[in-house]
């Protein structure tokens, strides 16, 4: 039971880049550049911090890393 209620209190709607960087065991840069590049599905919010808004990513999208990885490049289809 313990347990049960550990899991609840960790799932979050969203993430921001730290936390999702520290889920999947990467760097906060690459989790920001999948972001920017369109390999993780990823939303701006404002942050309430400053000007700028920061990357967050839903727990759903989580889920869906884990099952799938990352998302094809849109940059790769575009022809040069």
């Amino acid at each position: 039971m313990l347990e049960t209620l550990l899991q609840q209190q960790t799932i979050k709607d969203f993430y921001e880049i730290e936390e999702f960087a520290a889920l999947v065991g990467k760097a906060k840069f690459t989790v920001r550049e999948w972001a920017r590049l369109g390999r993780i599905q990823a939303q701006k919010r404002r942050s309430g911090r400053g000007a700028h808004a920061e990357w967050v990513i839903s727990h759903a999208e989580y889920e869906r890393f884990q099952r799938e990885g990352l998302l094809p490049c849109p940059c790769a289809s575009v022809k040069r």
